[in-house]
């Protein structure tokens, strides 16, 4: 039976007191307008690698333009000695601690094939234009820029040598302006650790799943150019964080809706009961499976739905999801919410802003209720990708984010 292969590599990463200057938060998690003033403050921001349009403001978001400008920058950053390149591959260590929250990720590279067979198992659709800029992106820096966030099923016997590893002597170490502390290491004890990896048959895609696609359809345009391709070429890889999922916290995806259908707060009040049992409630946070709130204002506050335990059927890794739940009870047969992926009537707030973000949007009229989420357990997440199955969108928000610029992986 095939495992999951893991590779050492030579990492392109800042010089130790340059990390804070150099590290941005992932390309996704900002606009074209909040990515551009992080680039303003600061010439060496990794932002203008991930976000190179900050530079060129009047170019439309797909342009050739930016994706020649992202290579420009990246080089740039390496000329300058922002960015150094390892001349000895390795493996490394990467953690984040965001309050009492601590993960430590493996930072090495995984096989496109291994992707594409299903040792790197997804469990989300990708959307194609993302998709295809992500796949130009890799192209024209010919490197991978972000990693992708796998988790595993992690073992004893690479926890005590990851243990062993963070009392080490580290790459780098910073607190970034959101509070959350990020610190790097080189392996020392590469031999062991991959040994101890080689147990592990196979990984998930947790967050990255636009990354992971274009890794691997870049490595489709790179053989498909390369004459003398025989397999060994480093475009075969992609950069990978692997952590355990015990670690990992998932946050909800909480939803909101611009408009009620003609429906009165009082009238859609009545018509969840039919599914569940309503009250109101204090705490906006649901504290378990099967149970939502929703707001509908200020004069009707937050009201906890209980859906009937009898009507779930928990042998369904989709079907019994807290957001299939919503989608299949609430918002499509109440509020005419269609695919969720396309239909603009429905917003997805992600649950690092948390519930006042939500009484913010119905308050101010950008949306008429809002629905706080439990969120989904990694459990679920590991279930519904081993069934091969895919999860509705917006189903997870994983916290902490990984930095991009710490670590990038050349394709060559």
């Amino acid at each position: 039976m095939s495992t999951l292969r893991i590779k050492p590599f030579h990492a392109v990463h800042p010089c130790g007191p340059d990390a804070p200057n150099v590290a941005s938060v992932p390309y996704d998690v900002v606009n074209r307008e909040e990515a551009a003033a992080i680039a303003k403050e600061n010439e060496d921001s990794f932002m203008r690698v991930v976000r190179s349009e900050v530079d060129l403001p009047s170019a439309s978001p797909y342009d050739d333009a930016i994706y020649i400008q992202a290579r420009t920058n990246y080089d740039r950053l390496k000329e300058t000695g922002a960015l150094i390149k390892d001349k000895e591959a390795g493996i490394y260590l990467y953690r984040q601690i965001m309050g009492e929250h601590k993960q430590v990720g493996l930072v090495a590279c995984c096989h496109v094939d291994d992707y594409n067979n299903g040792l790197v198992k997804k469990h989300e659709k990708t959307r194609q234009a993302k998709e295809d800029d992500r796949t130009k992106h890799v192209i024209a820096l010919h490197a991978n820029s972000g990693p992708v966030f796998l988790t595993y099923r992690g073992t004893n016997a690479i926890d005590a040598l990851v243990d062993e590893e963070i009392n080490k002597r580290p790459m780098f170490h910073f607190v970034a302006n959101d509070g959350v502390t990020h610190t790097g290491w080189k392996v020392e004890n590469e031999s062991a650790l991959l040994k101890a990896f080689g147990e592990i048959p196979v990984a998930y895609v947790a967050d990255g799943h636009h990354r992971s696609a274009s890794a691997a359809r870049a490595a489709v345009e790179c053989k498909n150019a390369n004459p003398n391709h025989d397999g060994s070429e480093e475009y075969n890889w992609f950069l990978t964080v692997l952590f355990p999922a015990t670690q990992l916290d998932i946050l909800p995806y909480n939803r909101v809706v611009i408009d009620l259908c003609d429906k009165t707060p009082e009238s859609f009040l009545a018509e969840l009961a039919t599914i569940g049992n309503v009250a109101p409630c204090e705490n906006a946070t649901p504290e378990k499976s099967g149970t939502f709130c929703v707001y509908l204002g200020e004069q009707s506050g937050w009201h906890q739905v209980n859906i009937f335990p009898d009507t779930i059927d928990a042998n369904d890794p989709i079907a019994s999801l807290d957001v299939d739940l919503l989608q299949q009870r609430v918002l499509t047969p109440m509020l005419d919410v269609g695919d969720p992926r396309s239909d603009t009537r429905i917003d997805f707030v992600g649950g690092i802003r948390g519930t006042k973000e939500l009484e913010n949007r119905v308050n101010s009229g950008s949306a008429a209720v809002a629905f706080s989420m439990y969120p989904t357990t990694i459990e679920q997440l590991l279930a519904v990708a081993d069934a091969n199955l895919i999860m509705p969108p917006k189903s997870t928000w994983f916290e902490p984010k990984l930095r991009s610029g710490l670590f990038s992986h050349d394709l060559s």
